[in-house]
């Protein structure tokens, strides 16, 4: 055995993997392919402990409160002694309760993020203030907390709360520190969350495991994606884009990934991994011998990965390889997350019961008795794969279950045990809105029907970040046992969300509650996105080809809102919720009159009206203008943030640039041109941040204008622009965008507001 030096330390990232116990790299010739270089053959050893073994039947329940109590320091620094956190050995499954006098609050809790989450109820409905994701107002919370009135004990309605999209990596942050992993699942505990989907670092089982069946560790580098386009290759719709990987960034993102699923276990949550389900690089059946595989064709324009049949017992031995390496970097699990086939695959001749039994059986071969979670989404699952597996051991997460109307998920599914699942977001886009009044309608009603299969929460946003109200009001379902009146948990809500009550704040929220807060189902779940991030042309709808078209509630509530969030008392006005807030809403207000704006320029256009084609191009230029400053103040609305974040990953300058062109492309052209436009992807992750709006989309729209206002001058169609090619450019720079906020965001706000038509009552 060979001992090799760790990589360099970096930011967020300890040595090569998680210093949770002494970390060892070894070489070996285990599992490596014939002729494959030593650095292909590099293993993980003791990245992870093992998990506590399960205490025996009829034992107490204990467990180490020490993790929640880090928690709690990081959450509430100033405040985190006037609690006293108790392990609950006689408390149900997913209980709290909270007691205690002023400045000595007690919480005992069934788990260590359960514990969490008795704080957070604390901190909502006690002590009046707000941990939003993001915003807060700990700084309203007096030095002495308040006692409890009485003690209160909750348990959670449904055993599962799922979180986190299949996507949210790549959206959300691809190339996030482990600090930053760390506040998310801090945040998901407060909020009564317990099973958190990892993805960072699960190309490295792949990787270690297909250096046993005839490839190379260079072939798979070329393979495997770059970070932002992960979520994908995972999904089985692409591969290589954004690459070639290096070993080095395999190893510390598997080593990011199994510092964050032992930060959940520590919590005592449920860290959900990727299970193998037989994706495969090209020609694996011809160095395999019996192994038979099937194209899977194309996705948006992507040549998917070859699927390993399942039935065949080259797919047992290769699952056995992935878990075995996974397991030495992850550790274990109770839950695995796979959707074969998923958004069109090819059965080809493979028989899916069968191949369904062969992948739930080599799952449980090797982690006995593992949940297996798939997603509900478009035709999946299928009734041929429902046949084929235990049912009893698989959870369903219904991406679907607040976007269509007429829905009966225990006919559709034969009764499989399911979550209420919602997509509020897509692509990161930054709008506001979800379909909440439709949550609190059937949350109750789902699960109070006769032979209701309703087992969870499932909160997917292929982005997190985004909408603090969507996300609290969302993981709220599961804990209040009565039912949820609308009205009175937005008012809640906004007596919180800037730390006492405020009329202005009420007024705004109850106008963001009657608008983007309560869009029905029956085709959307998403608002609509906006029109200065569209690619340029004068009946442009949406910027993104997979969003709404138009406007899904009225304007002016936004608008309306945006005056009563300026009107908010002065001395509340500091807090990050309230900065946020109030940078959100101007934004939306902003991008809403883009929709007013472009007919208008149209119309000039096509009247041949030059002076008032270039009065209303000037005011669209002004609007993006104002748009790039005013979220150039708050710090989740910075594009720098996105590739400084890439940049830090690269060990040379070569590589600093290719992580940047995977973290730019993802924002922009997505893939490459047949994807970008054959598949409908560019603009699809969208979003108004400082600095892609003044290099981007800024800069788009005024190449397009010039054309119009040349065209009429010389009285001739406009030349054509190839848009691929310009967004192309761009995602190839390297400019360095601010990644600090700077400016007011209550001055910025108010000259949006003064630039805007006045609202109209509601």
């Amino acid at each position: 055995m060979t001992k090799i030096p760790p990589p360099r330390a970096r930011r967020g990232v300890r040595p090569v993997l998680p210093a949770l116990a002494a970390v060892l790299l070894t070489l070996t010739g285990t599992g490596a392919a014939p002729g494959a270089a030593a650095s292909d053959s590099a293993v993980v050893r003791g990245a992870v402990p093992q998990p506590r073994p399960a205490a025996p039947a009829g034992a107490p329940r204990t467990f180490d409160a020490g993790p929640a109590r880090a928690a709690l320091q990081r959450l509430l620094p100033r405040h985190a002694g006037q609690f006293t956190l108790v392990p609950d050995a006689a408390a149900g499954a997913d209980t709290f309760t909270v007691s205690g006098t002023a400045g000595a609050v007690t919480v005992r809790g069934s788990t260590g993020a359960t514990l969490l989450t008795g704080v957070g109820w604390y901190l909502q409905h006690v002590a009046g203030v707000d941990i939003g994701w993001p915003g807060d107002s700990l700084g309203a919370l007096p030095a002495t907390l308040p006692a409890v009135p009485r003690p209160v004990t909750r348990g959670a309605l449904v055993p599962h709360r799922y979180a986190l999209n299949d996507t949210d990596d790549g959206y959300a942050g691809p190339y996030r520190s482990f600090e930053e992993h760390q506040r998310q699942i801090d945040l998901l505990a407060l909020h009564g969350v317990n099973e958190v989907f990892v993805q960072v670092g699960a190309e490295y089982p792949y990787y270690r495991a297909l250096q046993g069946f005839g490839y190379s560790g260079a072939e798979l580098r070329e393979w495997i994606p770059g970070p932002a386009h992960q979520s994908w290759w995972l999904l089985q719709n692409l591969s290589g884009f954004g690459g070639p990987v290096t070993e080095r960034l395999m190893r510390e993102r598997a080593a990011l990934g199994g510092r964050i699923a032992e930060q959940l276990r520590g919590l005592g949550m449920t860290p959900v991994l990727p299970g193998y389900f037989g994706t495969v690089p090209p020609e694996f059946a011809a160095r395999n011998p019996g192994a038979a595989t099937v194209p899977q064709g194309d996705w948006a324009g992507f040549d998917r990965p070859d699927w390993l049949d399942p039935a065949s017992p080259v797919f047992g031995r290769l699952a056995a390889a992935y878990y075995a390496e996974q397991r030495a970097v992850f550790g274990d699990s109770a839950m695995y997350r796979m959707s074969p086939l998923h958004e069109g695959g090819q059965t080809g001749t493979v028989d899916v019961k069968a191949a369904a039994r062969a992948i739930q059986g080599a799952l449980h071969a090797a982690h006995p008795g593992a949940l297996w979670a798939v997603l509900g989404w478009q035709d999946d699952p299928t009734p041929e794969l429902l046949a084929g597996v235990d049912t009893s051991k698989l959870l369903i997460l219904d991406g679907l279950s607040d976007r269509y109307n007429r829905l009966d998920r225990e006919t559709r599914w034969g009764g499989v045990p399911y979550a209420m699942g919602s997509i509020y977001n897509f692509g990161g886009h930054t709008t506001i809105g979800a379909n909440t009044s439709v949550w609190l309608d059937r949350f109750g009603a789902w699960r109070a029907k006769a032979g209701s299969a309703l087992a969870g929460t499932a909160y997917l946003p292929e982005a997190t970040g985004t909408n603090p109200a969507a996300f609290d009001l969302f993981t709220d379902l599961a804990w209040e046992p009565e039912p949820i009146d609308q009205r009175a948990w937005f008012a809640s809500f906004a007596a919180r969300r800037y730390g006492r009550p405020d009329p202005q704040a009420a007024a705004a929220w109850e106008e963001l509650r009657k608008g983007p807060y309560s869009t029905s189902s029956g085709l959307w779940s998403e608002s609509q996105d906006s029109l200065f991030t569209a690619r340029p042309g004068l009946t442009a709808a949406g910027a993104a080809y997979w969003s709404p078209k138009s406007m899904r509630y009225q304007a002016g509530s936004v608008r309306r809102a945006l005056d009563h969030l300026l009107k908010v008392a002065p001395e509340l006005r500091s807090s990050s919720a309230y900065r946020f807030d109030l940078v959100d809403t101007a934004r939306q207000a902003l991008a809403n009159h883009s929709r007013v704006l472009l007919p208008q320029i149209k119309a000039a256009y096509e009247a041949k009206d030059l002076p008032r084609l270039r009065e209303l191009t000037d005011q669209w230029a002004d609007g993006e203008r104002r748009l790039d400053a005013l979220t150039g103040t708050d710090p989740n609305f910075l594009l720098g943030r996105w590739l400084d974040a890439a940049r830090s990953w690269g060990g040379t300058e070569a590589e600093k640039d290719r992580y940047e062109y995977d973290a730019r492309s993802i924002l922009s052209v997505w893939g490459r041109r047949g994807t970008s436009e054959g598949g409908f992807l560019h603009d699809y992750a969208n979003r108004e941040w400082s600095g892609l709006v003044s290099e981007f989309y800024a800069e788009r729209w005024r190449v397009y204008f010039a054309t119009l206002e040349e065209a009429l001058v010389r009285r001739a169609a406009p030349r054509e622009i190839d848009w691929h090619a310009y967004e192309e450019e761009w995602a190839r720079r390297t400019t360095r965008p601010s990644a600090t906020p700077s400016g007011d965001p209550y001055a910025r706000a108010a000259e949006v507001a003064a630039a805007l038509p006045p609202a109209t009552a509601g």
